[in-house]
């Protein structure tokens, strides 16, 4: 079973036990995360697709870490100008383990079912 969420402006695909690297989120170390935003899921060959959003699924995380990447070095340059600026960049991010992809939607149980049949 895997989800293609949407966060920070971009689509990651995720499945359970994955670990993913995203933007930098305002949540703290060990604290658990949701995503919501979930556009597509896979389960044994079923898919749902969203219009634009799969409603009742949510992805559930857990905030392993907070970093910075890999140093980038932005570098322009006119020639015959004499025109050179040189900035270094490292992106920030947040380590997130998934820990579950679920459904929302709110199961009836068999005593509801009966109810609603005796009612009707």
């Amino acid at each position: 079973m895997y989800a293609v969420i949407e966060s920070c402006g971009k689509q990651y695909k995720v499945a359970e036990g994955d670990v993913v690297f995203f933007e930098k989120l305002d949540t703290e170390e060990g604290k658990k995360v949701t995503f919501d935003k979930v556009v597509l899921v896979s389960d044994e060959g079923k898919v749902q697709v969203g219009n634009p959003y799969v409603k009742s699924m949510k992805v559930e995380g857990k905030v392993v870490a907070h970093g910075k990447g890999k140093k980038i070095i932005v570098f322009k340059m006119k020639p015959k100008k004499n025109y050179r600026r040189k900035q270094g960049h490292r992106q920030p991010y947040t380590k997130v383990e998934i820990t579950a992809i679920k459904s929302t939607a709110r199961k009836t149980t068999k005593t509801e079912k009966v109810e609603e049949k005796a009612e009707a």
